[in-house]
C-alpha cells in the first residue's frame, strides 16, 4: 500500500471503534479481509456450481444480515474516508475454479469494507475499554470470524 492510504486506515479505524492503529494493524487487516473474502468466495462458488452456473453471481456469496448491516456501514462511512479505490487496489482476486461475474467482482472493495467494519467492532466487544489492537484482540477476532464465516 503506498504511504498516502495509511491516513485514511488510521481515520477509519478511528471513525469505526475509536481505535488507533500502527502499519502492523494495517496488515493484520489486510490479511484478514482478504482471507475473508476468499472464504466468502469458496462458498459462493459451491452454490453456483450446485446451480450447474460457470461463473460467481453475487447472490452466490453468503452475505449474511450482520455483514450487510457493516457493508451499508462502510458505504456511508467511505463517503467521509475514501477508502474504497484503496481496498480496490489491496483486494486479491484469488483464482478459482469458476470465474467470477462483473457485478460480483465489482462488490469486492465494498464487502472487504464491510469485512473490516465488522472486525473493527469486534475488537470493541471484546474488550471495551481498548484503544491500540494487539496481536491477541486480531487472534481472538479471527477465531470468532473463522467460526461463522
Amino acid at each position: 500500500m503506498n504511504v498516502m492510504g495509511i491516513p485514511r486506515f488510521e481515520r477509519f479505524f478511528r471513525v469505526v471503534a475509536g481505535l488507533d492503529v500502527d502499519k502492523a494493524d494495517i496488515k493484520r487487516f489486510d490479511e484478514f479481509v482478504n482471507q475473508k473474502l476468499y472464504d466468502l468466495l469458496v462458498r459462493g462458488e459451491a452454490v453456483a456450481k450446485s446451480n450447474d452456473r460457470d461463473i460467481i453471481q453475487p447472490q452466490d456469496l453468503p452475505i449474511t444480515k450482520g455483514l450487510q448491516e457493516c457493508i451499508n456501514d462502510f458505504k456511508r462511512i467511505d463517503e467521509e474516508i475514501e477508502l474504497q479505490p484503496i481496498l480496490d487496489e489491496l483486494t486479491r482476486r484469488p483464482p478459482l475454479d469458476l470465474d467470477y461475474s462483473v457485478e460480483t467482482e465489482a462488490q469486492f472493495a465494498r464487502i472487504v469494507g464491510g469485512l473490516g467494519v465488522a472486525i473493527v467492532r469486534s475488537f470493541k466487544i471484546i474488550d471495551p475499554e481498548l484503544k491500540n489492537p494487539m496481536t491477541e484482540h486480531w487472534e481472538r477476532s479471527h477465531q470468532i470470524f473463522d467460526l461463522l464465516l
